[in-house]
């Protein structure tokens, strides 16, 4: 939805809501703003202090602008593209929610915030206006805010960069469109349907894409993925999107997706409290989706290819058993020591094909181990590599876009021990601690020497109990900006 606007004079502006996002520092002497004089007032009074997460509502009598949101950032030295993002965000739908149709956000007093990020505040401020109206109501007769709709229409600034603000809305889309599709249930969603929605992108956005079906998995040796597939009614998929430039393209790039579109565990059943949100176990074939959709739309000189394994993981008379031993596509055989162990099985198959077509770097997303969100938390996410330069890219594009990130081992010889198997070339599960590096270790053996190559475990990011900060509840799309601002990188 694109609400940005410009307006060339802040005093003639007339509309129903002004956001002033201030640092502790601004409240004493804020330049010639909206509200101003009262911001200096409750400054000296105590009433608003600008400290980090701090807001104020004040209704303003008589004049164009009915309310003045008051947003605190904290201190000047602490004061990061992340916060300014985050602060956008909530300031904008809680304008939103209560009533205000357009809203004026004056940036000049933040212009040296975070001058050294690399970000300007006018993609900032895209990212924000286009990441703040999201819910997932779709389903619902009653939504949420029945009573006190979200209004929001317009977002006005009077020093916007329109190139810029416009590519931040791009990448609001870009992770909105993987939300949307990642929030959708198992029963609306199967590897079919996966299918069905990327074909759709590829139609709009001029993508090239290339389905295979169960038959063609047989042909093209996806033992690993069609075991994982085995037990559902609905069938596996591959699923490989293509955007490429219009010239010679500076580096292909394989970005591989997990999509489980339900994980109930299959024969090694979840109990019941962890099968909630496994719906969200393709949020990483979604965020794949999300980031080739920005790709195109932003017409990025690299080439890229979306290779998304999808499958329902279900127990039934036909499902793949613990002892299994199933062949993967570079012919290693994998003994099946839990059939919850599954996303590194179709991954294992997918980063087959990604190297096969000899790109410059592959990156896979998945919600692969709880391991992994058991170290990091619900706010953070894995980044596994051996390739430092890819790992310093990768991180630096993170905290651009404020999704957290943090490097973990690749590689560890003594859990690599673990992988051994007496039946076959490896097994799928290990022991419970280091779980995370065994999964990373695993995949692994299926990305050729040679290739950088990062594995991004999003699991525990993936779901949000509760609004925080551009996250509304429900699927985050986490991934999505860091990974297409890496792309754009590679664009420039």
């Amino acid at each position: 939805m694109d609400i940005l606007k410009y307006s060339g004079r802040t005093d003639e502006w007339k509309g129903s809501a002004a956001l002033l996002l201030l640092r502790e520092e601004d409240c004493a002497a804020l330049p010639d703003l909206p509200g101003a004089e009262a911001v200096r007032e409750l400054a000296e009074r105590k009433d608003f202090l600008g400290r980090k997460g701090t807001s104020l509502r004040v209704p303003l009598f008589g004049a164009g602008i009915r309310n003045l949101y008051l947003m605190g950032l904290g201190k000047a030295e602490d004061c990061s593209a992340a916060l300014v993002r985050d602060t956008l965000a909530w300031g904008l739908r809680l304008a939103g929610r209560q009533r205000s149709e357009s809203v004026l956000v004056p940036l000049d007093h933040l212009k040296d915030a975070f001058k050294d990020s690399g970000l300007s505040l006018s993609a900032v401020l895209g990212e924000a206006a286009g990441l703040c109206s999201y819910v997932f109501d779709k389903y619902k007769e009653k939504k949420e805010d029945e009573h006190e709709p979200f209004a929001l229409k317009e977002v006005v600034s009077c020093s916007l960069e329109e190139e810029e603000a416009r590519q931040g809305q791009t990448f609001a889309e870009a992770q909105i469109a993987a939300r949307a599709l990642a929030n959708e249930p198992g029963c609306a969603i199967s590897p079919a349907g996966l299918a069905e929605s990327a074909v759709a992108l590829a139609g709009e956005l001029g993508l090239d894409c290339e389905v295979w079906d169960e038959e063609r998995l047989k042909q093209e040796r996806m033992g690993a993925l069609l075991a994982v597939g085995s037990g559902s009614v609905n069938p596996p998929r591959l699923i490989h999107l293509t955007w490429k430039p219009g010239g010679t393209a500076k580096k292909k790039i394989v970005l591989v997706g997990k999509g489980i579109t339900f994980d109930s565990g299959g024969l090694n059943i979840k109990p019941s409290s962890f099968m909630t949100t496994m719906k969200g176990d393709k949020s990483g074939a979604c965020a794949v989706i999300g980031i080739l959709q920005g790709a195109a739309k932003l017409g990025l000189d690299v080439e890229v290819h979306g290779l998304l394994a999808a499958a329902e993981n279900m127990p039934s008379g036909s499902s793949y058993r613990p002892d299994d031993i199933v062949r993967a596509r570079n012919g290693k055989t994998i003994e099946i020591d839990n059939t919850d162990a599954e996303g590194r099985l179709v991954l294992a198959d997918a980063l087959c094909l990604a190297s096969e077509l000899k790109p410059d770097v592959i990156i896979d997303m998945a919600t692969l181990t709880g391991a992994c969100s058991v170290a990091l938390g619900k706010w953070r996410a894995g980044l596994f590599t051996r390739d430092d330069a890819l790992a310093d890219a990768l991180l630096s594009s993170s905290r651009r876009r404020g999704e957290a990130f943090w490097r973990m081992p690749a590689e560890d010889e003594h859990i690599e021990e673990s992988l051994k198997s007496p039946f076959a070339d490896m097994v799928n599960s290990g022991p419970r601690y280091g779980g995370a590096i065994f999964a990373t270790i695993f995949l692994s053996r299926f990305v050729e020497k040679g290739i950088p190559w990062a594995h991004l475990d999003i699991a525990g990011v993936d779901f949000m109990d509760k609004e925080w900060g551009v996250y509304s509840r429900g699927a985050s799309g986490f991934g999505v900006r860091t990974c297409l601002d890496y792309l754009k990188g590679l664009s420039a």
